[in-house]
């Protein structure tokens, strides 16, 4: 009976499959096709039609586990702005120039870090950013030449805007001053003027106040191009001031090194501290150009004959000539010089002025047309002129003639001069001849 009941037990373990291995087993002791089954069993989705399966319920962190890895902000919003402004996370490639600073850092735990050549990357750093510096330099000046011939602020400020930085800003106004220097005093009111306009929009008082400190430091080297640049950082100092874009403190300060920097501020001070000088300082650079009333640019012309007369100074009444800035003008100077040789009646001034009419033809600081603009002007008042000047015909005739010989005047101006008619002191068998001892002249 006992027998039986074995076979029986044994038959059934046959049946239902083979025998599980014990622990300790592994792989080994179980069969090749099991292992398969195993590998190729896979999970199929079920429909939506199908039976649901409910999943367990994740087990719930704590509360301070469930803000550890996240990103998100704290305030529930944060600023919209990307992490690290774009210069950092995974995927990124940083900031610009990063690739520079990241090859000049050194690694203090680097087995090859030497602490006595880490200065060397500070002066490399040094390097880049004055090659920065100088870069900003080469784009400002062309968009303030630009603005000297336009004259529009609103423009060069967007011109500025595109390529300046925040710690940058002062390079602008110190190059702005700095080619003002080299221009004429229209030019310099042009600078101030932007100067004002740019304030608050492109840099600050406190650039304003860098850019002037450096140029006070530089004025030993600024000296040798421009001898007066002390006396024009003087002025464009004080003008800043008065136009709030300086703090008047910043005149106070005496302890520059170099004797212009001191000069510069004792002048600036002055300046401010003149009675009315806030008010004065609008017209510092004086006005130019076109603006200037007709009858002040005519009085300056009657002057500037009546001092060369008196100097002899060729140079520095043609340097005058251009400091007039009317080159649209320039026919008002031809007609005063011509009406002051027929004025004074004197050969040698009359030769004189000619020499002068030959030098601005010369160095083009007047042109053919308004040389010949002024001499048509003077021949259209002699009628007007010889009510005064009995001579002015004999006077006019003479000096063309000495001009002719020095320089080309037009055909059109030759062909419109008076024919010599009859005077009293012409008798009738001299033939048109004029007598000199008639003109009477004040040698």
């Amino acid at each position: 009976m006992e027998v039986e009941q074995v076979a029986s037990d044994s038959e059934n373990v046959a049946v239902d499959g083979p025998e599980k291995p014990v622990d300790g087993a592994g792989d080994a002791a179980t069969p090749h096709s099991e292992r398969l089954r195993r590998k190729n069993k896979k999970f199929l989705r079920t429909n939506s039609k199908e039976k649901e399966t409910v999943a367990a319920a994740p087990t719930p962190l704590p509360k301070y586990r469930s803000w550890k890895n996240s990103r998100r902000p704290r305030n529930g919003h944060g600023r919209g702005l990307p992490k690290k402004g774009g210069a950092g996370g995974k995927g990124v490639w940083g900031i610009p120039g990063s690739e520079l600073l990241e090859e000049l850092e050194e690694d203090a735990n680097d087995p090859n870090y030497d602490p006595e050549a880490a200065g060397g990357d500070l002066e490399l750093k040094q390097l880049i950013l004055e090659a920065d510096a100088e870069e900003i330099v080469r784009k400002s000046e062309s968009v303030i030449l630009e603005y000297f011939e336009h004259g529009d602020t609103g423009a060069a400020a967007e011109e500025f805007l595109e390529f300046v930085t925040s710690s940058r800003s002062h390079v602008i106004c110190e190059t702005i001053v700095e080619v003002a220097l080299d221009h004429k005093p229209s030019h310099c009111e042009m600078a101030s003027v932007l100067i004002s306009d740019l304030y608050g929009r492109v840099f600050t008082a406190k650039d304003i106040a860098l850019a002037f400190e450096n140029l006070l430091d530089r004025l030993p080297d600024l000296v040798l191009d421009t001898p007066e640049a002390p006396t024009l950082v003087a002025n464009f100092i004080a003008r800043c001031v008065a136009d709030d874009c300086l703090p008047p403190r910043f005149v106070q300060r005496t302890d520059y090194a170099n004797d212009y920097a001191r000069q510069a501020i004792h002048r600036a001070e002055t300046l401010l501290s003149m009675k009315q000088g806030l008010v004065r300082l609008d017209n510092i650079w004086g006005v130019g150009g076109g603006i200037r009333p007709v009858k002040s640019l005519i009085r300056q012309i009657q002057l500037l004959l009546k001092e060369y007369l008196t100097s002899g100074d060729l140079a520095e009444a043609a340097r005058c000539v251009r400091g007039l800035e009317t080159p649209h003008f320039h026919h008002e100077l031809v007609y005063e010089t011509i009406l002051l040789a027929i004025e004074t009646i004197n050969s040698s001034v009359e030769e004189q002025l000619c020499t002068f009419l030959a030098e601005l033809r010369r160095s083009l600081a007047v042109s053919p047309e308004q040389m010949d603009r002024g001499f048509l002007r003077v021949l259209e008042d002699m009628s007007d002129i010889v009510l005064d000047v009995p001579l002015a015909y004999i006077m006019l005739d003479r000096f063309v003639d000495k001009c002719t010989r020095r320089f080309r005047l037009g055909d059109h101006v030759l062909k419109r001069m008076p024919t010599r008619g009859r005077k009293r002191f012409v008798s009738e068998g001299d033939g048109g001849a004029i007598k000199d001892h008639a003109l009477k002249l004040r040698e």
